[in-house]
């Protein structure tokens, strides 16, 4: 408020000068023109054209300007209007600071006459500031015992304006105790003092607060202020004072140490030193004390030992207060200590029976637990607990004791320890509890028996295993512990073939990791089920048993058999006859051979490997018949030498080769004609030696021919014997002949029985010989039968009736498959072509099997000429009717249809009644080749 009213007085003060005050002279070039401070810039302050005598709008031709000498140039020419103006505000306070007067002097130069003039400007005061204090604020310290009179002097105030708009007074704010006297310096500077005119108590009033102004004689008025604190020093004229002359507490005994019971209180209404208290107890040997602290600086009085109201229920202190000097002050401090219920109950463990055996009865005492509070009263009334679910129960005593007992049975598989929290409870408020753990071990009892994960185990393993290998692996687990649960594994005793268990299967005890003792073989058998038992070590001891079935898997470890034809046992060749007139798909003979293994290891396949005579002969691929090509020539020669391989479908497949040699001849007697006629020229021995030849052939025919007779009579005979026997018995006639002559007295027979011709090509002369043949019935020999005859055999055999069902075998390789344009009829039905493949179906397989021993039946009828028809294999002149189907071994049931997992089984219906009816056709058809 007070700018504003400054300048607005400033700008009437400037127009009274523009227009009343402009005084100027020109004597001797010297212009004096006078101007109020703080005018706006552009201000006017003279005409200075007319007071040159030039025309304003000739300022600039003549080149009029202000000379300056280095000083900021405060004023500049209007050139339009010719005027004198201010170049910026003007501060007559920062230009002349506090002088009288303050001048501004400067020259004009008109350049065209080379004329200077000087021009002096005087800056007039305005009251554009107020007097001001150096500081807002003043302190002043004063004694409070200083006596009336005393004079304290301020700091002054400064105006920097002049005249009388300069500092004129002070004033000072009413009060009791002071004054205010203004004084002057020898410069003529006023400033004022504080007169005390009364004493100061400091009690009553501490401080003191003044307000000095300081006036200036300005229009309007101007002024300053500052605010004087006048502080009143203490002196120690006081005594310490307690609010309360006694002080009264009640606090509980569990209070911790170091709580605050209460504060006393006392007051020196002096200052500093003389109004500090300090509080100290006044009996300090009081052994009460020591459970109390006392700050000496703020009256705090805490706990420093624990109270207990059994010990002492009330403690009366007594505390002084005292000052800087020598003043003191006494009060008393009363506190009573209230009971609480701060103790806990004590659980203490009288005795505890650890581990117990889980058999144990109900209502059996498992520990005696002792109850105590310290406190009395309800506080001291306790009551115990334990968690619901356990199986036991608390059952109160006398004088503080409880027992634990049982309350249901335990079981230690279930819960082999029990953790037991105690809780005591007292009857405060708010109660306290207490909580004692202790854990109670169940002892084990042989209850349980091991146990086997599963009810049955099966497992595969592949014959020829190797000897102590590792099979399979059963574990048991037994619930109970230590001993009861340590399981021993072991076999149950049993034979098997006719030999202990044990010497094919043995157990490891400890970890029941099944061994073989010896190489398993599919072909003595497939299956083995034993019984596994796990017996721990309790007492008595516990046992279960389950059952382990090990099944054989077979291996390609058996070589294709020829059954046909045999190698003489002699070392000579077999030779068989094709007559020259034979046309393409005469069948000459047939190669008959078995795999003791199964499924695709026992598929077997023929193939011509090498023959004297390429192109002339072909061997079927499954059926092993070997038919003629093409038609005999005159040119071929008569003795052909082929060499026949079977090789079944293992991995690695297993093969066998015979040599057949074939004579191309209508009759004997035709090949030793031709034999006859193949002479060697210049050889005088050759009438001898063919007529030794002819002579030999008759001498063998006639002692064979003999033989044949004689064997065929005897045949006949037991052969009626035994129609008799079955007739009688009827419990003989359905078992098959295969389960009683196996494969060595089929290979017996067929080698006995063999007429076999060798042709020595090396000979000065061809020549055939007919070796002496071994007349011993091999049916009833020693090597195949054991010495006895059929019939006894079928006495003493154990072997069932009935046949046997299909066996599962293992899955075929099924990378061996035929595609659906491979897959033909029946075996017996090949109309010259040998590119067949295995067959599709259950009939097709049959026909297959009863093709493989058509043979041997055609054998049984006598009426086949040495060369046989088609399908006969040449067997009819080599047997007598005596050779029936019971002499082939039955192979059937390792013979593998594709797409199914079982193997084939021959019923004895089947064997010793009808003939297949592959076999059938085949004869037929064989006997159409031989008519034709």
């Amino acid at each position: 408020m007070a700018a504003k009213r400054n300048r607005s007085h400033r700008t009437a003060l400037v127009l009274l000068c523009l227009f009343l005050g402009r005084s100027w002279e020109a004597e001797a070039g010297q212009i004096r023109y006078s101007v109020p401070e703080e005018l706006e810039k552009g201000s006017f302050v003279g005409n200075i054209s007319k007071d040159l005598g030039l025309e304003p709008r000739k300022l600039a031709e003549r080149g009029v300007r202000i000379v300056s000498r280095g000083r900021t140039q405060l004023f500049a020419l209007n050139p339009r209007s010719g005027s004198l103006v201010t170049a910026d505000r003007i501060d007559r306070e920062e230009l002349c600071a506090q002088s009288a007067r303050c001048l501004v002097n400067f020259n004009i130069l008109v350049e065209d006459r080379v004329k200077l003039f000087g021009i002096e400007i005087e800056v007039t005061d305005i009251n554009d500031n107020a007097p001001k204090f150096p500081t807002e604020n003043v302190d002043v310290k004063i004694n409070e015992n200083v006596a009336p009179g005393m004079r304290f002097p301020l700091l002054e105030a400064v105006d920097p304006d002049v005249g009388v708009n300069s500092l004129q007074s002070y004033q000072l704010s009413s009060n009791k105790h002071f004054s205010l006297a203004v004084q002057s310096h020898a410069n003529g500077v006023k400033y004022p003092e504080l007169v005390l005119e009364h004493a100061l108590d400091r009690e009553e009033e501490a401080v003191h607060h003044l307000v000095l102004t300081a006036l200036d004689g300005g229009d309007p008025l101007l002024s300053g202020t500052v605010l004087i604190s006048v502080t009143v020093f203490d002196t120690n004229d006081n005594a310490p004072v307690f609010t309360l002359p006694e002080y009264r507490v009640s606090v509980l005994e569990n209070l911790p140490v170091g709580t605050q019971l209460l504060t006393v209180t006392a007051t020196d209404r002096d200052e500093g030193a003389n109004g500090e208290v300090t509080y100290s107890f006044r009996k300090s040997s009081d052994t009460q004390l020591l459970k109390f602290q006392l700050n000496k600086n703020t009256g705090e009085i805490k706990l420093s030992e624990n109270l207990d109201y059994e010990e002492t229920d009330f403690y009366e202190l007594e505390i002084q207060a005292e000052d800087g000097g020598a003043y003191l002050a006494m009060a008393k401090v009363l506190i009573t200590v209230e009971d609480v219920n701060d103790n806990s109950p004590e659980v203490t463990i009288t005795s505890l029976f650890s581990p117990l055996m889980e058999d144990s009865p109900m209502g059996t005492v498992i520990a005696l637990l002792n109850v105590h509070d310290p406190d009395s009263g309800q506080n001291g009334q306790v009551t115990c607990s334990i968690s619901e679910n356990l199986p036991f129960k608390l059952e109160k005593s006398i004088d503080g004791y409880y027992r634990l007992v049982t309350h249901r049975t335990l079981d230690r598989e279930q819960v082999s320890s029990y953790n037991i929290t105690v809780t005591a409870t007292d009857g405060g408020n708010p109660p306290l509890l207490t909580e004692t753990h202790f854990t109670l071990q169940v002892a084990d009892i042989n209850d349980n028996p091991p146990t086997f994960s599963h009810s049955s185990y099966f497992t595969y393993i592949l014959e020829n295993n190797p000897r102590g290998a590792s099979i399979f692996s059963v574990t048991a687990l037994d619930p109970d512990s230590k001993e009861n649960a340590q399981v021993i594994y072991s076999l149950a005793e049993d034979t098997f073939q006719g030999a202990p268990l044990s010497s094919y299967i043995s157990i490891n005890s400890d970890t029941g990791v099944l061994y073989a003792l010896r190489s398993f073989d599919y072909e003595q058998f497939r299956n083995l089920q034993i019984q596994v038992i796990a017996t721990d070590s309790g007492d008595p001891p516990l046992s279960s048993n389950v059952s382990l079935s090990i099944f054989v898997l077979d291996q390609n470890d058996n070589a294709p058999e020829i059954l046909y034809p045999t190698l003489p046992t002699d070392g000579s060749t077999g030779v068989e006859l094709a007559p020259r007139s034979a046309e393409p798909g005469y069948l000459v003979t047939k190669v008959v051979a078995v795999d003791r293994d199964s499924g695709q290891n026992a598929w077997l396949s023929y193939r011509l490997l090498k023959a004297s005579e390429p192109g002339l002969f072909a061997v079927g691929l499954h059926t092993g018949e070997v038919r003629t090509a093409r038609a005999l020539l005159d040119r071929d020669a008569l003795k052909q030498s082929l060499v026949v391989a079977v090789q079944d479908h293992g991995q690695p497949p297993l093969s066998a080769t015979v040599t057949l040699t074939v004579a191309v001849a209508d009759s004997i007697p035709d090949v030793l004609a031709d034999l006859g006629s193949i002479r060697t020229p210049g050889d005088p021995d050759d009438s001898d030696l063919t007529l030794y030849l002819v002579v030999a052939v008759a001498a063998v025919s006639c002692v064979f021919l003999a033989f044949v007779i004689v064997l065929l009579a005897l045949r006949l005979r037991r052969w009626h014997a035994s129609r008799l026997l079955q007739a009688s018995g009827g419990g003989l006639v359905g078992v098959p002949a295969s389960h009683f002559v196996g494969v060595d007295g089929v290979r017996a027979f067929l080698q006995t029985y063999s007429h076999e011709v060798s042709l020595t090509a090396d000979s000065r002369e061809s020549h055939v010989i007919f070796p002496q043949p071994n007349y011993a019935d091999t049916l009833i020999s020693q090597e195949s039968c054991e010495k006895k005859d059929p019939l006894s055999l079928l006495d003493d055999s154990k072997f069932p009736v009935e046949d046997t069902l299909l066996v599962p075998q293992a899955p075929p390789n099924t990378d061996w498959r035929f595609s659906q344009a491979q897959r033909p009829g029946t075996s017996g039905s090949q109309n010259g072509d040998e590119t067949g493949t295995w067959p599709n179906n259950q009939f097709d397989t049959e026909m297959l099997q009863a093709m493989i021993l058509a043979s041997a039946s055609e054998a049984a009828d006598g009426s086949s000429t040495l060369g046989g028809g088609a399908g006969t294999m040449g067997l009819s002149a080599r047997y007598g009717p005596q050779f029936t189907l019971q002499h082939v071994p039955d192979y059937r049931q390792n013979v593998y249809i594709p797409g199914s997992n079982a193997t084939l089984t021959n019923a004895a219906g089947k064997r010793d009644g009808k003939a297949p009816a592959g076999g059938n056709g085949n004869k037929k058809k064989s006997g159409k080749k031989e008519k034709k």
